[in-house]
Protein backbone atom coordinates (compact mmCIF):
# COMPACT_ATOMS: atom_id res chain seq x y z
CA UNK A 1 0.00 0.00 0.00
CA UNK A 2 1.26 3.32 -0.91
CA UNK A 3 2.51 5.45 2.25
CA UNK A 4 -0.18 8.35 0.77
CA UNK A 5 -3.23 6.07 1.29
CA UNK A 6 -1.52 4.50 4.82
CA UNK A 7 -4.37 4.69 7.57
CA UNK A 8 -7.06 5.14 5.49
CA UNK A 9 -10.05 2.94 4.07
CA UNK A 10 -12.52 2.78 1.86
CA UNK A 11 -15.58 4.44 2.63
CA UNK A 12 -18.09 1.73 1.15
CA UNK A 13 -16.21 -0.77 3.47
CA UNK A 14 -16.98 -1.27 7.42
CA UNK A 15 -15.37 -2.79 10.10
CA UNK A 16 -15.77 -5.98 11.74
CA UNK A 17 -15.43 -7.14 15.00
CA UNK A 18 -15.32 -10.95 15.33
CA UNK A 19 -18.70 -12.19 14.20
CA UNK A 20 -20.61 -9.20 14.56
CA UNK A 21 -22.38 -8.33 11.90
CA UNK A 22 -21.39 -4.74 10.09
CA UNK A 23 -22.09 -1.32 11.49
CA UNK A 24 -23.73 1.27 9.77
CA UNK A 25 -21.99 4.10 8.84
CA UNK A 26 -23.21 7.29 10.79
CA UNK A 27 -23.94 10.35 8.99
CA UNK A 28 -21.23 13.26 9.73
CA UNK A 29 -23.33 16.29 8.94
CA UNK A 30 -25.33 17.88 11.57
CA UNK A 31 -28.80 17.08 12.69
CA UNK A 32 -31.36 19.66 10.67
CA UNK A 33 -34.07 21.05 13.66
CA UNK A 34 -37.93 22.01 13.89
CA UNK A 35 -37.50 25.96 12.67
CA UNK A 36 -39.21 27.57 15.46
CA UNK A 37 -40.85 30.22 12.55
CA UNK A 38 -42.74 27.31 11.00
CA UNK A 39 -44.52 26.59 14.68
CA UNK A 40 -45.70 30.06 15.69
CA UNK A 41 -47.09 30.49 12.14
CA UNK A 42 -49.03 27.14 12.27
CA UNK A 43 -50.33 28.26 15.66
CA UNK A 44 -51.61 31.32 14.08
CA UNK A 45 -52.80 29.74 11.06
CA UNK A 46 -54.65 27.48 13.35
CA UNK A 47 -56.16 30.51 15.91
CA UNK A 48 -57.22 32.21 12.77
CA UNK A 49 -59.23 28.98 11.55
CA UNK A 50 -60.72 28.62 15.48
CA UNK A 51 -62.07 32.21 15.18
CA UNK A 52 -63.04 32.05 12.14
CA UNK A 53 -65.06 28.88 12.75
CA UNK A 54 -66.23 31.05 16.30
CA UNK A 55 -67.66 33.88 14.06
CA UNK A 56 -69.38 31.60 11.40
CA UNK A 57 -71.46 29.69 14.19
CA UNK A 58 -72.22 33.08 16.31
CA UNK A 59 -73.73 34.41 12.42
CA UNK A 60 -76.20 31.68 12.15
CA UNK A 61 -77.08 31.62 16.07
CA UNK A 62 -77.96 35.22 15.42
CA UNK A 63 -80.07 34.97 12.20
CA UNK A 64 -81.96 32.30 13.59
CA UNK A 65 -82.83 34.17 16.35
CA UNK A 66 -83.64 37.13 14.70
CA UNK A 67 -85.76 34.67 12.44
CA UNK A 68 -87.54 32.55 15.16
CA UNK A 69 -87.76 35.64 17.70
CA UNK A 70 -90.59 38.35 18.09
CA UNK A 71 -91.64 40.24 14.64
CA UNK A 72 -92.27 43.51 16.39
CA UNK A 73 -89.51 45.32 14.97
CA UNK A 74 -88.16 46.28 11.70
CA UNK A 75 -84.86 44.76 11.89
CA UNK A 76 -83.47 47.81 10.67
CA UNK A 77 -84.21 49.78 14.11
CA UNK A 78 -82.53 46.84 16.04
CA UNK A 79 -84.58 45.49 18.93
CA UNK A 80 -86.36 42.44 20.49
CA UNK A 81 -88.06 41.46 23.61
CA UNK A 82 -86.89 40.30 26.64
CA UNK A 83 -89.56 38.99 29.07
CA UNK A 84 -89.79 40.41 32.72
CA UNK A 85 -92.68 38.23 33.73
CA UNK A 86 -93.91 35.25 31.99
CA UNK A 87 -97.75 35.13 31.10
CA UNK A 88 -99.88 34.65 28.33
CA UNK A 89 -98.88 36.33 24.63
CA UNK A 90 -102.09 37.36 24.00
CA UNK A 91 -102.08 39.65 27.03
CA UNK A 92 -98.98 42.13 27.32
CA UNK A 93 -97.57 45.17 29.25
CA UNK A 94 -94.74 47.02 26.97
CA UNK A 95 -92.36 48.31 29.07
CA UNK A 96 -90.35 51.31 27.27
CA UNK A 97 -87.02 52.23 29.18
CA UNK A 98 -86.30 56.08 29.09
CA UNK A 99 -82.74 55.95 30.84
CA UNK A 100 -80.16 58.46 30.37
CA UNK A 101 -79.51 62.02 29.00
CA UNK A 102 -82.27 62.70 26.64
CA UNK A 103 -81.69 63.60 23.38
CA UNK A 104 -82.53 63.06 19.57
CA UNK A 105 -81.40 60.09 19.46
CA UNK A 106 -83.64 58.63 23.12
CA UNK A 107 -86.28 60.37 21.03
CA UNK A 108 -85.94 58.70 18.24
CA UNK A 109 -85.78 55.33 19.87
CA UNK A 110 -88.80 55.99 22.32
CA UNK A 111 -90.78 56.87 19.04
CA UNK A 112 -89.84 53.35 17.60
CA UNK A 113 -90.29 51.54 20.65
CA UNK A 114 -93.45 53.03 21.00
CA UNK A 115 -94.52 52.42 17.52
CA UNK A 116 -94.12 48.74 18.13
CA UNK A 117 -96.41 48.79 21.12
CA UNK A 118 -99.01 50.24 18.86
CA UNK A 119 -98.98 48.02 16.07
CA UNK A 120 -98.79 44.90 18.29
CA UNK A 121 -102.69 43.95 19.41
CA UNK A 122 -101.43 41.71 22.22
CA UNK A 123 -99.72 45.00 24.07
CA UNK A 124 -102.80 46.49 26.22
CA UNK A 125 -100.42 48.48 28.04
CA UNK A 126 -97.67 50.41 28.26
CA UNK A 127 -94.89 51.55 31.26
CA UNK A 128 -92.20 54.00 30.60
CA UNK A 129 -89.43 53.29 32.80
CA UNK A 130 -88.09 56.52 33.44
CA UNK A 131 -84.34 57.08 34.69
CA UNK A 132 -82.92 60.14 33.45
CA UNK A 133 -82.15 63.39 34.86
CA UNK A 134 -83.91 65.39 31.65
CA UNK A 135 -81.94 66.55 28.55
CA UNK A 136 -82.83 69.02 25.43
CA UNK A 137 -86.31 70.50 25.63
CA UNK A 138 -86.92 69.50 21.94
CA UNK A 139 -86.29 66.06 22.71
CA UNK A 140 -88.44 66.04 25.58
CA UNK A 141 -91.33 67.80 24.01
CA UNK A 142 -91.12 65.00 20.96
CA UNK A 143 -91.02 62.22 23.78
CA UNK A 144 -93.99 63.76 25.37
CA UNK A 145 -95.97 64.34 22.30
CA UNK A 146 -95.31 60.07 21.38
CA UNK A 147 -97.20 59.21 24.67
CA UNK A 148 -100.22 61.49 23.99
CA UNK A 149 -100.35 60.56 20.59
CA UNK A 150 -100.42 56.88 21.43
CA UNK A 151 -103.04 57.32 24.47
CA UNK A 152 -105.47 59.11 21.79
CA UNK A 153 -104.73 56.69 18.69
CA UNK A 154 -104.99 53.19 21.50
CA UNK A 155 -106.93 54.14 24.15
CA UNK A 156 -104.71 51.79 26.15
CA UNK A 157 -102.94 53.49 29.11
CA UNK A 158 -99.95 54.20 30.19
CA UNK A 159 -98.08 54.49 33.34
CA UNK A 160 -95.14 56.47 34.16
CA UNK A 161 -92.38 54.17 36.56
CA UNK A 162 -89.87 56.58 37.74
CA UNK A 163 -86.13 55.08 39.22
CA UNK A 164 -83.10 56.99 40.70
CA UNK A 165 -83.56 59.92 39.41
CA UNK A 166 -86.36 60.99 37.12
CA UNK A 167 -86.23 64.90 36.96
CA UNK A 168 -86.72 68.06 34.84
CA UNK A 169 -87.24 66.66 31.27
CA UNK A 170 -87.85 63.11 33.04
CA UNK A 171 -90.65 64.61 34.88
CA UNK A 172 -91.87 66.55 31.55
CA UNK A 173 -92.18 63.59 29.49
CA UNK A 174 -93.99 61.12 32.77
CA UNK A 175 -96.79 64.00 33.29
CA UNK A 176 -98.22 62.84 29.50
CA UNK A 177 -98.83 59.35 31.22
CA UNK A 178 -101.92 58.32 32.63
CA UNK A 179 -100.56 57.66 36.07
CA UNK A 180 -97.11 58.17 37.78
CA UNK A 181 -95.53 55.41 40.26
CA UNK A 182 -91.92 56.43 41.99
CA UNK A 183 -89.43 54.01 43.63
CA UNK A 184 -89.32 55.34 47.66
CA UNK A 185 -85.55 56.29 46.38
CA UNK A 186 -86.56 58.67 43.65
CA UNK A 187 -85.89 62.56 42.63
CA UNK A 188 -87.65 64.12 41.19
CA UNK A 189 -89.34 67.67 39.93
CA UNK A 190 -86.60 70.34 38.72
CA UNK A 191 -89.79 71.73 37.01
CA UNK A 192 -88.12 74.16 35.01
CA UNK A 193 -85.60 75.25 31.98
CA UNK A 194 -81.68 75.96 31.77
CA UNK A 195 -78.82 77.25 29.21
CA UNK A 196 -76.06 77.04 29.53
CA UNK A 197 -72.88 78.86 27.74
CA UNK A 198 -68.83 78.85 27.70
CA UNK A 199 -67.18 82.38 27.70
CA UNK A 200 -63.77 81.71 26.74
CA UNK A 201 -62.61 85.25 25.82
CA UNK A 202 -59.95 85.75 28.23
CA UNK A 203 -58.56 82.99 27.69
CA UNK A 204 -58.41 83.06 23.63
CA UNK A 205 -56.76 86.62 23.90
CA UNK A 206 -54.87 86.64 26.93
CA UNK A 207 -53.49 83.20 27.60
CA UNK A 208 -53.44 81.96 23.67
CA UNK A 209 -52.96 85.69 22.03
CA UNK A 210 -55.72 84.58 19.57
CA UNK A 211 -58.12 87.40 18.53
CA UNK A 212 -61.55 86.50 17.62
CA UNK A 213 -62.80 87.74 14.63
CA UNK A 214 -66.65 88.01 14.16
CA UNK A 215 -69.19 89.52 11.30
CA UNK A 216 -72.69 90.01 11.88
CA UNK A 217 -75.79 91.43 10.11
CA UNK A 218 -77.01 92.49 13.36
CA UNK A 219 -75.90 93.19 16.92
CA UNK A 220 -78.09 90.25 17.84
CA UNK A 221 -76.99 87.67 15.44
CA UNK A 222 -74.33 85.94 17.93
CA UNK A 223 -76.54 86.34 21.14
CA UNK A 224 -74.76 84.41 23.51
CA UNK A 225 -71.30 84.21 21.72
CA UNK A 226 -68.35 82.32 23.13
CA UNK A 227 -65.89 84.83 21.90
CA UNK A 228 -67.47 88.42 24.33
CA UNK A 229 -68.75 88.67 27.71
CA UNK A 230 -72.18 87.80 28.02
CA UNK A 231 -74.10 91.16 29.13
CA UNK A 232 -77.30 91.76 31.00
CA UNK A 233 -78.78 93.49 28.20
CA UNK A 234 -78.26 89.83 26.52
CA UNK A 235 -79.14 87.99 29.65
CA UNK A 236 -82.31 89.73 29.34
CA UNK A 237 -83.09 89.23 25.82
CA UNK A 238 -82.33 85.44 26.14
CA UNK A 239 -84.67 85.57 29.17
CA UNK A 240 -87.12 86.57 27.23
CA UNK A 241 -87.20 84.70 24.07
CA UNK A 242 -85.88 81.40 25.32
CA UNK A 243 -85.95 80.51 28.85
CA UNK A 244 -89.66 82.05 29.53
CA UNK A 245 -91.51 80.07 26.41
CA UNK A 246 -89.70 76.97 27.42
CA UNK A 247 -90.42 77.37 30.90
CA UNK A 248 -94.37 78.38 30.48
CA UNK A 249 -94.76 75.02 28.30
CA UNK A 250 -93.18 73.05 30.89
CA UNK A 251 -95.93 74.58 33.32
CA UNK A 252 -98.54 74.14 30.97
CA UNK A 253 -98.55 70.53 30.00
CA UNK A 254 -97.95 69.87 33.86
CA UNK A 255 -101.23 71.94 34.43
CA UNK A 256 -102.47 69.59 31.80
CA UNK A 257 -101.35 66.00 33.19
CA UNK A 258 -101.76 66.71 37.00
CA UNK A 259 -105.30 67.19 37.26
CA UNK A 260 -105.20 66.88 41.05
CA UNK A 261 -103.27 70.81 41.01
CA UNK A 262 -104.44 73.82 39.91
CA UNK A 263 -102.39 76.08 37.95
CA UNK A 264 -101.49 78.15 40.96
CA UNK A 265 -100.06 75.18 43.00
CA UNK A 266 -98.20 74.28 39.87
CA UNK A 267 -96.49 77.46 39.22
CA UNK A 268 -95.16 77.53 43.36
CA UNK A 269 -93.32 74.15 42.91
CA UNK A 270 -92.14 75.22 39.64
CA UNK A 271 -88.86 76.96 40.94
CA UNK A 272 -86.41 74.26 39.98
CA UNK A 273 -86.59 72.54 43.25
CA UNK A 274 -86.18 69.02 43.72
CA UNK A 275 -88.42 66.67 45.25
CA UNK A 276 -87.80 62.75 47.14
CA UNK A 277 -90.50 60.55 46.27
CA UNK A 278 -92.79 60.90 49.74
CA UNK A 279 -93.10 64.83 49.44
CA UNK A 280 -93.08 64.62 45.87
CA UNK A 281 -96.33 62.02 46.80
CA UNK A 282 -97.77 64.74 49.16
CA UNK A 283 -97.66 67.50 46.76
CA UNK A 284 -99.39 65.74 43.68
CA UNK A 285 -97.11 65.12 41.72
CA UNK A 286 -96.80 61.62 41.33
CA UNK A 287 -99.85 59.09 42.57
CA UNK A 288 -97.91 56.56 44.29
CA UNK A 289 -94.59 55.60 45.43
CA UNK A 290 -93.80 52.05 45.12
CA UNK A 291 -91.95 49.30 43.39
CA UNK A 292 -91.96 47.59 39.95
CA UNK A 293 -94.16 44.82 41.02
CA UNK A 294 -96.44 47.65 41.99
CA UNK A 295 -96.46 49.53 38.89
CA UNK A 296 -97.20 46.14 37.13
CA UNK A 297 -100.34 45.38 39.33
CA UNK A 298 -101.49 49.32 38.82
CA UNK A 299 -101.04 48.98 35.08
CA UNK A 300 -103.15 45.49 35.14
CA UNK A 301 -105.79 47.27 36.84
CA UNK A 302 -105.69 50.00 34.61
CA UNK A 303 -105.85 47.92 31.46
CA UNK A 304 -108.75 45.60 33.00
CA UNK A 305 -106.13 42.55 32.93
CA UNK A 306 -104.38 39.79 35.19
CA UNK A 307 -101.45 37.71 34.74
CA UNK A 308 -100.36 40.09 32.41
CA UNK A 309 -96.33 38.93 29.96
CA UNK A 310 -94.49 41.69 30.89
CA UNK A 311 -92.29 42.67 28.20
CA UNK A 312 -89.08 44.85 27.83
CA UNK A 313 -88.62 46.37 24.76
CA UNK A 314 -84.09 45.97 24.62
CA UNK A 315 -81.58 46.08 21.67
CA UNK A 316 -80.89 43.39 19.90
CA UNK A 317 -76.85 42.55 19.40
CA UNK A 318 -75.99 42.98 15.62
CA UNK A 319 -72.86 42.42 13.65
CA UNK A 320 -72.40 46.31 12.95
CA UNK A 321 -73.29 47.17 16.33
CA UNK A 322 -70.28 45.19 17.83
CA UNK A 323 -67.70 46.47 14.76
CA UNK A 324 -69.41 49.60 15.62
CA UNK A 325 -68.12 49.49 19.30
CA UNK A 326 -64.50 50.18 18.85
CA UNK A 327 -65.15 53.66 17.30
CA UNK A 328 -67.58 54.36 19.72
CA UNK A 329 -65.04 53.23 22.72
CA UNK A 330 -62.81 56.06 21.34
CA UNK A 331 -63.91 59.22 23.59
CA UNK A 332 -61.06 61.59 22.30
CA UNK A 333 -61.97 61.59 18.69
CA UNK A 334 -64.44 64.06 18.59
CA UNK A 335 -65.41 65.15 15.02
CA UNK A 336 -66.72 68.73 14.38
CA UNK A 337 -70.07 67.71 14.81
CA UNK A 338 -69.77 66.92 18.62
CA UNK A 339 -67.07 69.80 19.03
CA UNK A 340 -70.13 72.40 17.57
CA UNK A 341 -72.75 70.50 19.84
CA UNK A 342 -70.26 70.39 22.96
CA UNK A 343 -69.97 74.22 22.70
CA UNK A 344 -73.14 75.94 21.62
CA UNK A 345 -75.38 77.35 23.92
CA UNK A 346 -78.60 74.41 24.54
CA UNK A 347 -82.01 75.21 26.15
CA UNK A 348 -82.31 72.08 28.68
CA UNK A 349 -85.02 70.64 30.37
CA UNK A 350 -82.77 69.32 32.73
CA UNK A 351 -81.58 68.96 36.33
CA UNK A 352 -78.43 70.26 36.48
CA UNK A 353 -77.34 68.13 39.38
CA UNK A 354 -77.75 65.02 37.10
CA UNK A 355 -75.14 65.05 35.38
Amino acid sequence: MDEENRGFEPASENKTHGDTAPVAAQPTGPKRKTSGWRIFWGVVIALSVIANVVLFFMIVMMVSFAMSGPKLFDTRDGFTEEVLVRGPANRKIAVIRMEGIIDSSQSDKFRKQLKAARLDENVKAVIVRTITPGGTVSASDQMHNEIMNFRRQTGKPVVAFMQTVAASGGYYTSVACDKIIAEPTVITGSIGVIMNSLVIKELLEEKLGIQPVIIKSGPKKDWPSMFTETTQEQKDYLQEKLINPAYERFVNLVDQGREELSAAQVRQLADGSIYGADEARENKLIDQVGYFEDAVQLTEQMAGIRGAKVVEYTRLLTISALLGAEAKARPWEIDRNTLHELTMPQLLYLWDGGW
